[in-house]
């Protein structure tokens, strides 16, 4: 799934993106780590891939926040 770069604390290495709807979601050091990223700029377009809270599974599908949390994000490429 595709989003845009939000908020994000070089201390921490965790921030937010907004989903093309508009909704906040927040990502941790973990994914963020998983992406293989050194920095990330609000406005940048990422790439980001879900699991499920309880652990298992893992997709891209609209309405992510309902028991999704976000375990990888990259920059998206073309």
């Amino acid at each position: 799934m595709q989003a845009t770069a939000y908020t994000y604390d070089d201390a921490t290495r965790s921030g937010s993106v907004l989903l093309d709807d508009g909704t906040p979601l927040p990502f941790d050091a973990a994914a963020f780590d998983a992406g293989g990223l050194r920095l990330l700029r609000p406005g940048q377009r990422v790439r980001i891939e879900f699991a499920d809270e309880a652990g298992g599974g893992d997709g891209a599908e609209a309405g992510a926040a309902g028991g999704r949390r976000i375990v990888l994000i990259t920059l998206q490429t073309l």
